[in-house]
């Protein structure tokens, strides 16, 4: 490919991410911008993956925001069809349009073959961030041949906090007068609104129909072109299978007795959707491995819109829809977690293990206040606590706010809002 070409393209590209900046509402994220900087004075490559459309590539940008660099974006229909041989020329593309770069950014460069070379031969000279929709970015290609000279980082969709951002809402504020009843009557009608639309800024602006694009892009690129499937209609309808059975236990054998399929297959399938960050699974604690791997598991969807435009009867249990936003924040929050069950079918929603500890256990409830529902949540709790070892106990709640004993142990209580935003329970 010519460079004249690759020019025009890279300046059409620049053009594009300027009329962004100037006309969307850009929502800083959540994220330590200490570390990313950090990062990139050794010589190593930062990886940014995710979710497509989440924001990658925008967080790229604002990491280097006061600094000059060459950006590509492979994801570029003039841009397929490029060879390994190309690539040199994209670099001569930077030199002529920006001249000594520090700084570049390889926005999905795995449509390219033989990429990760390249981006290899550049981090030895170069500062490089690479921007990517699937896992296997790390753990396959780039991972063999930078043997550990890469840092990931990934980046989910937006959470609640980063919502009300981008809704112009006044995040000090709602700290200061988080006990005031305005206050909650006002969050509690945008996390309504955020549940209903997830964490895909687009989303916010054009409504399902956009969602509804993004899924199908997904699924279509991510999964079915990338893994070259030919049992499309299986592997789609096994998509929405799982993400429509969110926040519920599942077993290989029962997909594959589902779908008619072998277990091996049952199991890449799998694999290829956490793969693409579209579900995430959730393992039953046990301190035996072998546990882990045969007992039921628990699917988690990355983004409750996706939910909305795929599960029938969205609001018909908020319990669960709780249950995946807190799954979600928790992974968003960096932390490992399991749930609890025991022999009699008692169960702990999120187990949050530190280290060789369990540091939190945690509860989801949609209604608290019905006496035999909060009985089995806590009994369930106190269980799990005294076998696990863990007196930090926490249900999160819809709208409950207290902190009580229950059985010799203390259980905080907290509404869903102040959760996700972190503001402490009232004493």
């Amino acid at each position: 490919m010519k460079t004249e070409l690759i020019k025009r393209i890279i300046q059409d590209q620049e053009i594009e991410r300027k009329r962004i900046f100037e006309e969307e509402r850009i929502v800083e994220r959540d994220v330590d911008k200490n570390f990313f900087c950090e990062m990139l004075k050794h010589p190593n490559i930062l990886t940014i993956l995710g979710l497509r459309r989440c924001g990658k590539s925008v967080l790229s940008w604002l990491i280097l925001k006061d600094e000059r660099f060459g950006y590509v974006n492979f994801d570029d229909e003039r841009l397929y069809g490029l060879k390994a041989d190309d690539l040199n020329a994209i670099l001569k593309a930077f030199y002529e349009l920006y001249g000594d770069i520090e700084y570049i950014i390889l926005d999905e460069p795995q449509n390219v073959r033989g990429w990760e070379l390249f981006a290899n031969r550049l981090r030895r000279t170069k500062k490089v961030i690479i921007t990517g929709s699937n896992s296997k970015l790390l753990s396959g290609e780039l991972a063999t041949h930078l043997t550990g000279r890469h840092v990931d980082f990934i980046l989910y969709p937006f959470s609640f906090r980063e919502f009300l951002r981008y809704n112009g809402v006044n995040l000090k504020d709602i700290n200061r007068y988080a006990y005031a009843t305005s206050t909650e009557a006002r969050i509690s009608k945008l996390l309504l609104q955020y549940i209903e639309k997830g964490g895909l800024p687009e989303s916010y602006k054009f409504g399902k129909n956009i969602l509804r694009s993004i899924f199908s892009d997904i699924i279509k690129k991510d999964i079915l072109v990338r893994h070259e499937i030919k049992k499309v209609k299986i592997m789609e309808d096994m998509v929405k299978y799982m993400i429509s059975n969110f926040s519920k236990p599942f077993t290989y054998n029962k997909l594959r007795n589902v779908f008619g399929m072998k277990i091996d297959t049952v199991e890449n399938y799998i694999g290829y959707m956490e793969d693409a960050y579209l579900i995430e699974i959730i393992k039953k604690f046990s301190f035996k491995l072998k546990e882990q791997r045969i007992s039921p598991k628990k699917v988690y969807c990355i983004d409750t819109g996706f939910i909305n435009i795929v599960a029938f009867r969205f609001f018909e249990d908020y319990g669960r829809v709780m249950e995946n936003l807190v799954a979600i924040e928790l992974k968003r929050r960096g932390e490992e977690i399991y749930y609890w069950r025991d022999y009699s079918g008692r169960e702990v929603d999120f187990v949050v293990k530190e280290g060789v500890k369990v540091k939190e256990l945690i509860q989801v409830c949609y209604d608290i206040e019905d006496l035999s529902t909060k009985n089995r949540e806590l009994r369930a709790l106190i269980k799990a606590s005294k076998e696990l070892k863990c007196k930090n106990l926490k249900v999160i709640t819809w709208d409950y706010e207290a902190k009580e004993e229950f059985k010799n142990r203390k259980v905080e209580f907290q509404p869903l809002w102040k959760w996700l935003l972190q503001i402490k329970t009232r004493s």
